[in-house]
């Protein structure tokens, strides 16, 4: 039974989502400035970098379902997820305020990057899993869950909207002040403050409601029975469509948000006023999708949303880079090129995310078609294994950047204008290439989710019979 039967209160949805904050802050760092910071004011050359936080990613998501077993067998007073919110916030905090202020003096090595970006994304699990696996347990609605989504997303996108305006107005302002070590380091620090706030203000502010002891307790846990218990999750027929489009889907983000700054800097040639404007053209997106998903679920469904998302996201987020390489782009740099590259890039954006809240508010369905079909929940495995899917493919994603990177030549300590065309164009065709591929695939699988509203309406309805104990409840729904 959901904590939750009917509309969820307001206070709710904003201290829910406000958890999300401190995953955006880590979003915002690895993807948008992590690979510039060690590559171009660190020196570590762009392939390895790339390739250290790709094992990361890699080595972490082979965690993350162990983390959710683990969360979905606690039992205590305070329930299955909050002892682990409680617990990891400090932690994370002071691990990301050490990635932005490498202990060793110099060019770091392969190895340190690796070891501090593992620590860090295991503590971010650690908070974002149990926290994303309260969903299904707060509501049973639909649409609900989507709003929940909703506000998980809104949420997310501000704290690191926060730390990209932020780092462009104060700590490292300015084509020079983002070439430069120094502000980096407060950028660290107070992002580590956000993510404690963050995560420890969203646990307390659910805390009236979900510390409770657990209907059931679950049995011990064990490492064959985790790896047992996340190999029949993984088998559930749903969540095998959805791993197809959502890897796909997540590749193409990971490889967005970790060129986002080499386009902006080298091809578009934004000053520091066109990048303090970035964030916020972002952000107004993100204010657009809020309004946007909810209505398009209702209407179309979360499949059909997705796919619709996913074929326009890429190719309004390609038609900028198209006329730029075809010579019918307005010179880079000047006011017409700024205001039309956000102008596609406001839409590209929010049909981009989109994509995101349609496929994670699936995963809330299939927890239930589990359920129905093993009699146990495992919101935590299946949100676990959604982040297993995530950082694999965000992880590749970032790979695949560091190596366009490096083949189209782009030399170490550029300054923008001084990079030629011809390393440009190599970069972007690379980039437009991968992208079309990742979206049609993204597309055609998060197309094929065979969950529909009314077949979980009516999955829920047979499971609260159950619970309640009436004999004749009903049927398997497909």
């Amino acid at each position: 039974m959901a904590f939750v039967d009917g509309p969820l209160p307001q206070r709710l949805k904003f201290i829910h989502g406000f958890g999300a904050v401190a995953f955006g802050v880590k979003d915002s760092g690895f993807s948008f400035f992590l690979l510039i910071f060690y590559n171009q004011v660190l020196g570590m050359d762009a392939g390895m970098v790339s390739l250290a936080l790709g094992a990361a990613l890699l080595f972490d998501a082979v965690i993350d379902p162990v983390l959710g077993n683990l969360s979905d067998r606690t039992y205590t007073r305070w329930g299955r997820r909050l002892p682990w919110l409680y617990t990891a916030a400090l932690p994370l905090a002071l691990a990301w305020a050490v990635l932005w202020n490498p202990v060793i003096d110099g060019t770091p090595s392969f190895w340190e990057l690796l070891g501090i970006a593992v620590v860090v994304r295991v503590l971010l699990s650690a908070c974002e899993v149990p926290s994303v696996s309260l969903v299904p347990e707060i509501t049973a609605d639909y649409d609900e869950r989507t709003t929940l989504f909703r506000y998980r997303y809104l949420s997310g996108w501000i704290g690191g909207i926060i730390m990209m305006l932020l780092a462009y107005t104060v700590f490292m302002p300015g084509q020079d002040g983002m070439l430069q070590a120094g502000g980096y380091s407060m950028f660290g620090l107070f992002g580590a403050g956000l993510m404690f706030v963050s995560v420890v203000g969203s646990a307390l502010g659910q805390h009236y409601l979900v510390a409770k002891l657990p209907e059931k307790r679950p049995e011990p846990f064990s490492i064959k029975g985790s790896f047992d218990e996340i190999r029949d999750a993984f088998s559930e027929r749903a969540f095998l469509i959805f791993v197809a489009g959502g890897l796909a889907a997540y590749v193409s983000q990971g490889m967005t948000f970790s060129i986002t700054n080499y386009v902006n800097l080298f091809v578009w040639q934004f000053d520091r006023v066109e990048l303090i404007i970035y964030p916020i053209v972002l952000f107004v997106s993100v204010v657009m999708m809020f309004f946007v998903v909810g209505p398009m679920h209702r209407d179309w469904g979360k499949p059909k949303s997705a796919v619709i998302g996913s074929i326009t996201s890429m190719v309004l987020g390609l038609t900028p880079y198209t006329l730029f390489l075809l010579g019918f782009w307005p010179e880079p740099g000047t006011a017409m090129s700024t205001t039309l590259v956000f102008a596609f890039l406001v839409f590209a954006n929010l049909f981009g995310i989109v994509v995101m809240i349609s496929g994670s508010s699936m995963i809330a369905e299939i927890v239930e078609a589990y359920e129905e079909r093993t009699g146990r929940r495992a919101e935590g495995s299946f949100y676990a294994g959604n982040w297993f899917v995530q950082k694999c493919a965000t992880g590749v994603g970032i790979l695949l950047t560091g190596q366009i990177i490096s083949a189209a030549q782009m030399p170490e300590n550029a300054r923008p204008g001084s990079v030629s065309f011809e390393v440009l164009s190599e970069m972007l065709l690379l980039y437009g290439g991968a992208m079309v591929v990742l979206a049609f695939v993204a597309a055609y699988w998060l197309g094929r989710f065979p969950i529909d509203r009314a077949q979980h309406e009516a999955r829920i309805a047979a499971l609260d019979a159950v619970a309640r104990g009436d004999i004749d409840a009903g049927t398997s729904v497909p």
